[in-house]
């Protein structure tokens, strides 16, 4: 049972409580080339993104804000680091929420500064600690990146928040250790009632990095630990989008777009499964209604699944059979499945 937390919102998402669980990405882009950055965020909306984030590391960043802002319709969010003054001119520009490290934002006071200016605003933010960018006098007592330097520097950094009496808050303490990041965030859900942000952080390539994030989140997310997520890919920020979700609807935690079940061949197999894998695959992007569609290679556990899922193929001996609901609609041969496949979900859904 998902472990329900204080309810922040950004712009018109709502984090925490019983909301949905909230997919996010970052751009890629540099903030102040306007353009691309927006044609990079309607990209990211489109495949699904609730919300996204932006570096800002000069004041041409933080001065494009407001344009961006003025040109896309999810919320967007500023990502401050090092100097206090980019994330009060953010504020300024209009952004949804902030997401600062204490840790490298440098003495107390400049934080105060931001939260006061996030206060006056109503403007959310979110504590961001990273293995990475500990404080140095955490690093010097614990040596390392330990959980419990992380979970240390995050106490530090909510202390700061509470003195100025303001929760208006979202945590994240990431790491790219698997089971070290588990384990401090089993810790801050236990401890605060905050909602959390979790992630891998630097995963890696899209195929690493989507396993290590779908075996962290997913340990995570089972366990009712977590209210919006990141899947930091190196790759382009649409993946992240997608391996989210993938994560999301393998939990059952939402439904978004296809789910695709494919077999993964064997000696009994006998037409050219991983073609018509890739081939259904492929056109099922254009789809973003949910449903489950299986392509299945043999008699074994055919037409079981064929049958369970919402579409499915069943193959035999270069021919096939098309099912819709559990019921068999149509048999063909190899050549002709996916096309038949293909009539029969657009004669079933409303895209």
């Amino acid at each position: 049972m998902r472990k329900l937390k204080k309810v922040v919102e950004i712009g018109k998402v709502k984090i925490g409580g019983n909301n949905p669980i909230v997919v996010q990405s970052m751009t890629k882009t540099k903030t102040r080339d306007i353009k691309k950055t927006i044609i990079q965020i309607k990209r990211l909306q489109k495949a699904g993104c609730d919300m996204v984030r932006m570096a800002v590391v000069n004041k041409d960043d933080a001065i494009s804000l407001r344009r961006i802002k003025k040109s896309v319709s999810i919320p967007i969010i500023a990502d401050i680091h090092f100097d206090y003054r980019l994330a009060l001119k953010a504020i300024d520009a209009g952004v949804d929420k902030i997401r600062i490290n204490p840790g490298n934002i440098g003495e107390n006071w400049k934080v105060t500064e931001v939260i006061k200016k996030a206060k006056d605003n109503c403007v959310p933010i979110r504590i961001g600690v990273n293995s990475g960018s500990l404080p140095k006098s955490i690093l010097k007592k614990y040596r390392h990146p330990t959980p419990d330097a992380i979970v240390e520097s995050m106490k530090d950094a909510i202390n700061i928040f509470i003195n100025n009496r303001f929760n208006n808050i979202v945590i994240s303490a990431k790491g790219a250790d698997v089971r070290d990041t588990i384990f401090v965030y089993k810790m801050l859900s236990k401890q605060f009632n905050y909602p959390l942000h979790i992630g891998i952080t630097e995963a890696g390539l899209p195929f690493r990095g989507g396993i290590k994030s779908a075996v962290g989140l997913g340990i995570l997310l089972n366990q009712g630990i977590g209210d919006t997520i990141r899947v930091s890919l190196t790759s382009d920020p649409v993946m992240e989008v997608v391996a989210a979700y993938e994560i999301l609807n393998s939990l059952g935690l939402r439904q978004h777009g296809p789910i695709f079940i494919s077999c993964p061949t064997c000696g009994r197999c006998e037409v050219n499964l991983a073609r018509i894998a890739r081939t259904v695959e492929s056109r099922l992007k254009k789809y973003k209604s949910f449903m489950k569609v299986a392509v299945m290679g043999c008699v074994v556990n055919g037409p079981g699944e064929a049958r369970e899922a919402d579409f499915g193929i069943a193959c035999g001996k270069g021919v096939g059979i098309v099912f819709a609901k559990g019921k068999e609609i149509r048999r063909a041969k190899e050549a002709k499945l996916v096309d038949i496949l293909f009539e029969v979900i657009d004669e079933n859904i409303n895209n």
